[in-house]
């Protein structure tokens, strides 16, 4: 039996998830809800966690000792906060003085973070092997499937998004009629959706694609889709998704395809 489970949680019902595989499978565990980004919100007083601003690294980590933590996933969303917001203490300023450049993109930042809790004694899991059937499988999972012109946007997508991944940026493109709509940086894929919806032209409507960087380390912050992502799809007008299989995080699947049905949208496993 592994040891107790520690989860960083950020937003998103990812998390939620993650404690609820622990509860019925009987295995502990305890959670460090991230302040400021919507974890606290499911979180219940038989659940054991506790609240922290993101800056207070060294208050997290003698927390998680205390409480016998052998393993760490970090699971959900997690906007990143201006250094100011970060108010980050001592064990956290030494951190990023270490940190350097590398804190300037997502992947080199938490591989960073994966490093020094590996070096304090923690194991770092990746969420997809804590709950069944979460990676995205290969092939079309919904009632529509894509044509031509989507498969060949689905393809042009994928080469963007390696691309942008190359350099540590985004995870998602947004692509219509062999036109680049937009990319995912900072904003995040739901503004994304949003802001291309806006850009979209006339004719079948654009495709959201998502992979993961190259050479990123498969247990930490894998690109994600759920029935959020498919309902701002269809609000925007998209004809559909194509994520990544085995490279991208397909939380709430049922639902998600479902509701994708309803509105003809399709939902499609990418090789990359």
């Amino acid at each position: 039996m592994a040891g107790r489970l520690g989860i960083i949680a950020g937003g998103g019902d990812l998390p939620r998830q993650v404690a609820e595989t622990c509860r019925r499978g009987g295995r502990a565990c305890f959670v460090v809800a991230l302040e400021g980004q919507g974890a606290d919100a499911w979180l219940t007083p038989d659940l054991p966690h506790s609240v922290y601003r993101m800056g207070a690294a060294g208050a997290m980590l003698d927390r998680l000792r205390a409480e016998g933590v052998t393993e760490i996933v970090l699971a959900g969303g997690v906007r990143r906060p201006s250094l100011i917001d970060l108010r980050p203490d001592w064990y956290a300023a030494r951190f990023f003085a270490r940190l350097g450049l590398r804190a300037l993109g997502d992947d080199g930042l938490l591989r960073a973070v994966a490093a020094l809790l590996e070096e304090e004694g923690f194991r770092v899991v990746g969420v997809q092997t804590l709950i069944a059937d979460l990676l995205m499988p290969a092939g079309i999972l919904t009632q529509a499937a894509p044509d031509q012109q989507a498969l060949s946007d689905i393809a042009h997508g994928l080469t963007i998004a390696r691309a942008l991944g190359a350099v540590d940026v985004g995870q998602a493109v947004v692509v219509q009629g062999g036109l680049v709509l937009g990319v995912e940086a900072i904003e995040g894929t739901d503004a994304l959706i949003a802001r291309c919806g806006l850009l979209k032209r006339e004719g079948a409507g654009p495709v959201l694609v998502k992979r993961a960087k190259p050479g990123q380390d498969r247990r930490l912050d894998l690109p994600t889709m759920g029935p959020d992502t498919v309902a701002a799809c269809i609000a925007a007008g998209f004809s559909g998704i194509a994520a990544e299989a085995g490279g991208t995080l397909f939380v709430g699947r049922e639902d998600a395809v479902r509701a994708a049905d309803a509105a003809g949208l399709f939902v499609t496993g990418a090789e990359a």
